[in-house]
């Protein structure tokens, strides 16, 4: 497997007989400086060229694919939606001041770019439900949902550590009978923490409620604002290490998200394999992974809707709802499955090309 990613310049990373990381010049994004995109199309090709892959997977919605489709090579095309733009940035801009249809219609433009992706690869793999059928519905013909997974043998309700969630709870200035909420994600527009905390804030007035958000990224100074004036809410950075990650998982009582732009929302399915109920929105990756009986569904993009779900989970019975996630733990897809499924996929799309038609 090779990865072609828009770099400083022209290098190779090899970490391994079976795979590479190769980069070409690109120029970095003005708008996040942290990122980099693809701006010559004639290197790109080239480089493919030289390459001579038997498949090209894209994982832009952008102008990546665009380029890609313009090669003139032999290999099978997939588009792979890691990212949902609407959802992520026209749907959370205007959703306000106008209906989704309207914002669909304002925004055909982009449809319309997705429309001719669709034409133009072979394949269009979306990692969720929910977003197939909105693709669907766009008038995009090829999409496969091939739901991604957890990685395996790290995430598990084993791990519970009931010393762990009583410290984390009095960081929050609360005793251990109270609820512990985990938050997961960058501090971004789109992940609407700042909504999660007021709704904590107001579904802890009739119950001892903490919340615990790891996470970091531009928007960390308006979190923190939100959370100035709730010791109950507590901002950490990212846990770095992936068993320390799931320890903490597992010591919570639920997990609390606000996007409802997830394509798939690994931090939900980790919560599961790790026997966390969920409390999510109803729109997005997020609600796919949501089970009845495990957590509470709200209305995306509502305060209010999420402070009510977070009160009908805390007056049910959070230890019964646990259980019943902690029994579907095991249940929880893994990333191996994922790909096992893709490349099979791919597979029988190269030995009968009409079947992906």
């Amino acid at each position: 497997m090779i990865i072609v990613a828009p770099g400083q310049g022209e290098t190779t990373i090899r970490h391994s007989a079976a795979g590479r990381i190769m980069t070409i010049p690109g120029p970095t994004l003005p708008v996040d400086r942290r990122y980099r995109y693809f701006n010559d199309e004639p290197a790109l090709h080239a480089l493919l060229d030289r390459l001579d892959p038997d498949v090209v997977e894209v994982s832009s919605p952008w102008g990546s694919p665009a380029m890609v489709a313009r090669w003139r090579g032999r290999a099978l095309r997939s588009l792979v939606m890691h990212a949902d733009p609407l959802s992520a940035y026209a749907y959370r801009w205007f959703g306000g001041i106008a209906s989704r249809g309207n914002i669909d219609r304002g925004f055909e433009f982009f449809w319309r770019h997705l429309r001719r992706l669709d034409q133009q690869f072979d394949i269009v793999v979306s990692a969720g439900a929910s977003l197939t059928g909105r693709l669907a519905a766009g008038g995009m013909r090829k999409v496969q949902t091939l739901p991604m997974g957890v990685t395996p043998g790290i995430f598990t309700p084993a791990l519970r550590d009931e010393r762990l969630r009583a410290r984390l709870l009095a960081r929050c200035g609360l005793d251990s009978d109270a609820t512990l909420l985990i938050g997961l994600g960058r501090l971004a527009p789109e992940k609407r923490w700042p909504m999660v905390i007021e709704a904590v804030a107001a579904a802890g007035y009739s119950h001892p409620l903490g919340l615990v958000l790891f996470g970091n990224g531009r928007e960390r100074a308006r979190v923190i604002r939100a959370a100035a004036n709730n010791p109950h809410v507590q901002l950490h950075a990212p846990i770095t290490d992936r068993g320390e990650l799931a320890t903490v998982l597992a010591s919570a009582d639920a997990l609390v998200h606000g996007c409802e732009a997830e394509t798939f929302c690994m931090v939900a399915a980790e919560a599961k394999a790790s026997g966390l109920p969920l409390i999510v929105p109803d729109e997005g990756g997020a609600s796919d992974q949501f089970v009845r009986g495990q957590g509470e569904i709200y209305q995306a993009c509502s305060s209010s809707s999420l402070a009510e779900a977070i009160g009908r989970f805390m007056g049910s019975d959070p230890k019964l709802q646990r259980r019943r996630a902690t029994a579907s733990a095991a249940t929880v897809g893994s990333m191996d499955t994922h790909f096992a499924r893709l490349f099979e996929v791919y597979a029988n799309a190269m030995r009968s090309p009409a079947s992906v038609a």
